[in-house]
């Protein structure tokens, strides 16, 4: 959990802004819900390692002391939606297109771009079983990574039916699907090996994590899913279904911006339980893990209230966007900026009420001004002004207050001007056009 200073907020807020406006232009609404959920509500929807990292909180009063807890920070914002679908679904429209970008906490182990305290950009359409709402959640997603100047990224492709079916083929157990799911999940961490010493804890025979292995690190051919659909042999219904599912969201997918970024990665397992049908994740190079990821969850809705509501969403992680775009350079100068266009300077105390007119009146005129507080030398405020990157200085001295005028000193260049007060506003736009951006 961290603090964030001035530059990093505006960061924040840049990259969010992006990522609302795009959701906005997909019909997408917002939402937002508690930072605290109640605690039945969220433990059993995240499995057996998701519980773990859930922070509870202790009840209140004479309670406190037996470590007892009813209450919890929330873990993500799926599960929170499905809440608010259960409770609220006579003031919602059937099909329910919403936005929520709010933090979640995790107790996990921090690593590089990865917090216990974290903000979730999601995005998740309630009411259909269409693969049209797939192929909506990942061209949103995959617009806003462009958006943001990602040019290369790859959302990655699987579906849980594909996944029971390679399961199935290296003879896992049924009932021991999820715990293979799970170590699956840690495959890009782990590797291999670890993946399968995971298998042995977890009581499935080494024998068909070697098998499982094998069929997920088969070299593909440009008919990546084709060969891999008839390389597990026999499929049940389920399975079938599944490979349908998934060529008909790349065929859907491909008349949108997601279509050049799509890739069946056969390896996806997605930790969470709740989802049940296709799952994305989104990959960059040189970066282990996620930009982010979702899948269908169709069950999860029901699990609050006897109507079951089809439902399917995509998470974009703030924390490591910004990590990368930093990394990459991909925030714009005008992000990097001062917090103020303008700093008024001025040389004598009893010329502070002419300081604060000056400053009202360029404020009225579009820009962002700042009043220096302390009168004297004004050497101080023109360092002041380089240190916080503010490229202009408004100096009033003993003339310019007689006169009604301002003069404008342009650091960057050097260059100063003076102006009337009323005119002093374009004057300064005129010549900070290209710093403000």
């Amino acid at each position: 959990m961290r603090d964030f200073l001035p530059e990093d907020v505006r960061r924040r807020t840049y990259v969010i802004g992006v990522i609302a406006g795009v959701y906005q232009k997909y019909g997408f609404e917002p939402l937002e819900t508690p930072s605290v959920e109640n605690i039945e509500t969220l433990l059993g929807k995240y499995g057996e390692e998701g519980n773990q990292l859930i922070f509870k909180i202790l009840k209140r009063g004479v309670h406190e002391s037996t470590g007892e807890a009813d209450l919890a920070l929330r873990y993500d914002l799926t599960v929170p939606l499905a809440r608010v679908m259960a409770e609220h679904r006579a003031k919602l429209p059937r099909l329910f297109r919403r936005y929520q970008i709010q933090p979640v906490w995790r107790a996990d182990r921090p690593g590089r771009g990865r917090f216990r305290e974290f903000y979730q950009c999601d995005v998740d359409i309630t009411g259909s079983t269409s693969p049209v709402v797939e192929a909506e959640l990942c061209a949103a997603v995959s617009d806003c990574l462009e958006a943001l100047g990602f040019a290369e990224f790859t959302i990655r492709l699987n579906h849980r039916g594909v996944l029971r079916a390679v399961l199935a083929s290296a003879q896992v157990p049924v009932e021991k699907h999820t715990d293979a799911l799970v170590a699956l999940d840690k495959l890009d961490k782990i590797g291999p090996d670890g993946v399968t010493a995971e298998f042995v804890t977890r009581g499935i025979d080494p024998a068909c994590a070697a098998r499982l292995l094998g069929w997920l690190g088969a070299e593909v051919s440009d008919d990546w899913l084709g060969q891999f659909e008839r390389g597990l042999g026999d499929l049940d219904d389920q399975g079938r279904a599944a490979f349908a599912n998934l060529r008909e969201i790349i065929r859907l997918s491909m008349a949108t911006s997601a279509g050049r970024h799509l890739t069946f990665e056969p390896s996806l397992a997605r930790g969470l339980s709740y989802y049940t049908g296709a799952i994305m994740e989104i990959g960059v190079p040189d970066l282990p893990g996620s930009l982010g990821g979702g899948g269908r969850y169709d069950n999860l809705v029901g699990m609050f209230s006897k109507e079951g509501i089809p439902s399917c969403g995509f998470s974009l992680g703030l924390e490591r966007i910004l990590v990368v775009m930093g990394e990459q350079g991909l925030f714009p100068a005008s992000v990097a900026g001062a917090a103020a266009d303008v700093l008024v300077a001025t040389m004598r105390p009893e010329d502070a009420a002419y300081a604060m007119r000056v400053a009202t009146t360029l404020r009225g005129q579009g820009l962002r001004v700042m009043v220096y507080p302390d009168a004297g030398k004004i050497q101080k405020p023109l360092k002041y002004a380089e240190e916080v990157r503010i490229p202009c200085v408004a100096i009033l001295g003993e003339s310019e207050v007689a006169r009604d005028e301002v003069t404008l000193k342009f650091l960057a260049s050097r260059h100063q001007e003076v102006a009337g007060l009323e005119q002093a506003g374009a004057v300064a736009r005129q010549h900070l056009g290209d710093v403000r951006g």
